[in-house]
Order: C-alpha cells, then structure tokens, then sequence
C-alpha cells in the first residue's frame, strides 16, 4: 500500500492524496487548485492518471481541496465522490463560481502568454463538467461508517473547520493485516463563532496532518466585536472612508455578518450600508441556514432569541454586477466584504484596486492568506502590490484579525490529536504547509511524543 503526496506538499494549496492499495485500488483523498500567483500550469497536469483513480473522499469544500475534482471528472474519473451533504451543496455554489472566475481569468493569461510567445492555456473546465461531478458525490453522516471497496471502509468525523467539513478515517485490509490511516483535512478551532467543535477520532497507524499554523498561536482577541467595532469607528466614521474586507464566501464572510448582526442588535453599529458583494456569498448564507445542524449551541440560541443572525437594517447582498460597480463609484463611507479570503479573484479585487491607493480606505484581513497571493502581500506589509498586471503602492492601511482564522495554531492541532496514543503512530506526514512552518510544527509533535514524522516533496510516494 502506498500513499503519493500531489500536492499541498509544503505548501498551503493543492491538496490531493493518492492511496494504492495492495490490489491497486486508487483513493483519492481530496482534489484542490494551486492557487496564487504563477500556478496555471500547475493546474493544468495531475501527475496521474484520472481515469484510473477508482475513488473519491473529500474533506470540505474550499477550493484548494475541491478546485480540481470538476477537471479531474473532465480528464476520466467517474468513481463516487464520499462527502457530508453540507460539503455537496457547498460545492455547488463554489466549483459553479470557480468555473465563472477561471473562464475570465484564462482570457488576461492567455493574453499575456501570448504577448511573450507562449502558447494558450486551455480552460481547466467548464460548468457542465462541475455538474458531472456534483452527480458524482455520495453524502455521508458524521460518525457513520460507509464502504469504499471489500479492502477499505471509511468513517468522517466533524473536522471543525468549515460547513461540513470533516477529518477522514480508513480502515484497510492490506494483505491480511488492518491497517488504519486519518487524514485531518484543515483543523478547526475549538472556539469556532458558528461550528461545532472538532471532534474525536479513532486511533491511527499514519497520520497525514495538515500544518498550515504549525509555527504560532493565535493572538488572544479578548473582545472579537469589540475590536472589529473600533476598525469600522475609526474608518468608516472617524476617517469617512471604506472598510474592505477579503473573506472567504463561507464561514468567515457569515462570522463577519453574525458579529455585525450582534453589534446592530446591541444598538453599537453605526448606521452605514455593509455590503456583502458576491453572488457566491448570498447563496451559500443560504447553505448555512440550511444546514443548521452544524451549528454550535450558543448561535443556534442567539437565532431562536434573533430570527436570523445573517441579516439586519443596511446590510445588502450584491449579486447584479453593475450594482457592484457602483459601490467603487459611491464615495460614501461604507463596508464591503466579498471573497476571495486570499484577495486573488473575485470582485474583492477590483475593490482593492480602486482603493489601495487611499489613505482613508483600510483593508482588513480575516484569515490565512498563502505567501504568493495578493492577501499574502498585504499581510506581509509589502509597500507595493501587483493587481491585474499592474503594480500599486499601498498607501490605505492593512489591518488584520486573526480572531476569524478558521485553522487551528499548534496548540489548538495538539489538543485536536490528544485523542492518539503517539506511540501506536507509526508515521506522520505533514502536509497543507510552508516547509518552514512545518519544521517548526514536527518538533511541536515530537515533543507530544510523535516520532517518525515525514514532510513529504511534491509527487514523494511513501509506502505504508
């Protein structure tokens, strides 16, 4: 049995696993975009052969897990997809939204590629090719063990991370002998403002272990609204200008309107339009109110006392382009959240083009960004940035919250793998990380008692 890493191989993007087992069953285990800059052609070749991949299990549905599940349908994989039915849904908004973005997207590529003598890319795929695979995907229950062939059965525990996200256990008969391998997905924290906590999992003989905080902890955010409450005063009131927001279309986009929703309720917001511009955002507030079974204790609370905790008095979902437009025209202090979380697609960049040069704009960052994307470059401080091709100084200030993080630090990853007896751990794999961070993060589990910890290269094959 082996286990090949093709991708998020000390990086943050790209995640896809591929599991042989003994009598050459392929399993993949999710199957993400690069994403950020200088990543086309990376997109462009698996490294495998699609067709011959006989099985799906996907963690959750951001697009550096799911990007390329619609492409890898396109080049040949017809097998089932085993997810939560949250994720499905999830995933129809957002590969939908992927296919829009990329077919723009490849037209400036293929322009400048062909500026430099290069030939054209092709499209990755189509929306009838993410229609293929939505018809693909098989939901699963929490805790619910399901069959993936006679050698492997598989178990998906709440992963904490995002809507329907989950950690993903196999059970495998390999050669006579049962062997048990977990993949953690991305970790969530165990103060999520919506989810459930991360939750227990079984024991495992190979642990691949995401690691993308694995060098820090969170800074203490005593009062969440509180801090974002003085952000929008000293903005939007004091300095009459715009707070633009890059987060991703679910989850932080919702945390950001339940915590104004809070502050409106508690009579603390000043009275000024927020947007929420994204046609991907407004539906998948609707996945989330679907799929309250997800939700943790305290805002299924506040919704029996609220109504709603995703809508209040000036606060407007964009879905129609021109209004968009309109926004960058207004001059008007106001709050604009859109995605992408990593400002690299979307209309969130075309807000920050419009606005990076003012000095009464602030940009607020709410979550990881990868070193290469434009988020990166303004978390980083960089004092100049390229948008569209075209460089920018950036003179309106970057603030950041990391209160809104949705990946567990490495206090936060130790408490998720308390639950292993490290000395049953045969070996772990970390993955979903920078190779610096991630050396800081093996001696965090070392330390826990971990041994044998791999941090694999693009394309390494391990056997287990």
């Amino acid at each position: 049995m082996t286990i090949q890493f093709f991708g998020a191989a000390r990086t943050v993007t790209g995640s896809k696993h591929l599991l042989t087992t003994a009598n050459g069953k392929q399993i993949l285990l999710d199957c993400g975009l690069f994403q950020g800059i200088n990543t086309d052609e990376l997109n462009q070749e698996f490294g495998f052969d699609p067709a011959q991949v006989d099985y799906m299990v996907l963690s959750h549905a951001h697009i550096d897990h799911t990007g390329l599940i619609p492409r890898l349908v396109r080049q040949g994989f017809k097998g089932p997809i085993y997810t939560t039915s949250a994720t499905i849904d999830l995933c129809e908004v957002m590969l939908m939204d992927s296919a829009r973005i990329q077919e723009r997207d490849l037209e400036r590529v293929n322009e400048r590629r062909t500026r430099r003598g290069e030939p054209e890319l092709e499209a990755l795929y189509d929306e009838n090719d993410v229609q293929h695979a939505l018809d693909q995907m098989k939901p699963v229950h929490y805790g619910s063990p399901f069959v993936i062939c006679d050698e492997v059965t598989g178990l998906l525990t709440d992963a904490g991370h995002l809507l329907g996200s989950a950690s993903v256990s196999l059970t495998i008969q390999d050669n006579g002998i049962e062997k048990h391998l977990f993949f953690s997905g991305d970790i969530g924290r165990p103060d999520d403002k919506i989810l459930r906590s991360p939750d227990t999992f079984p024991q495992a003989d190979y642990i691949i272990c995401e690691s993308t905080y694995g060098d820090r902890l969170h800074e203490a955010e005593p009062d969440m609204k509180a801090h974002l409450l003085n952000i929008v005063r000293q903005t939007c009131v004091e300095n009459k200008g715009k707070l633009i927001i890059p987060a991703f279309a679910v989850d932080r986009t919702q945390e950001l309107i339940y915590a104004l929703d809070q502050l409106e309720s508690e009579g603390r917001l000043p009275r000024l339009p927020v947007y929420i511009d994204s046609p991907m955002s407004v539906k998948a507030t609707q996945v989330m109110r679907d799929h309250e079974e997800d939700f943790n204790p305290d805002i299924l609370a506040y919704i029996k006392k609220d109504g709603d905790a995703f809508d209040f008095p000036n606060l407007h979902y964009v879905t129609d382009v021109n209004e968009s437009k309109a926004i960058n025209d207004d001059k008007e202090p106001c709050i604009i959240i859109a995605p992408s979380g990593m400002a690299e697609a979307g209309r969130i960049k075309h807000h920050i083009k419009n606005n990076i040069t003012k000095p009464n704009t602030t940009i607020l960052m709410v979550g990881y960004a990868s070193p290469n994307s434009l988020g990166g470059a303004l978390k980083r401080g960089d004092k100049e940035v390229t948008i569209f091709g075209e460089r920018y100084p950036v003179i309106a200030k970057v603030a950041i919250m990391d209160s809104f993080s949705a990946h567990g630090d490495y206090r936060e990853m130790l408490h998720f793998l308390s639950c292993q007896n490290p000395a049953r751990v045969k070996n772990v794999f970390l993955v979903h990380g920078e190779y610096d961070k991630q050396l800081v993060w093996k001696g965090h589990l070392e330390e826990a008692g971990f041994q044998n910890i791999e941090i694999p290269e693009m394309r390494q094959k391990v056997t287990l």
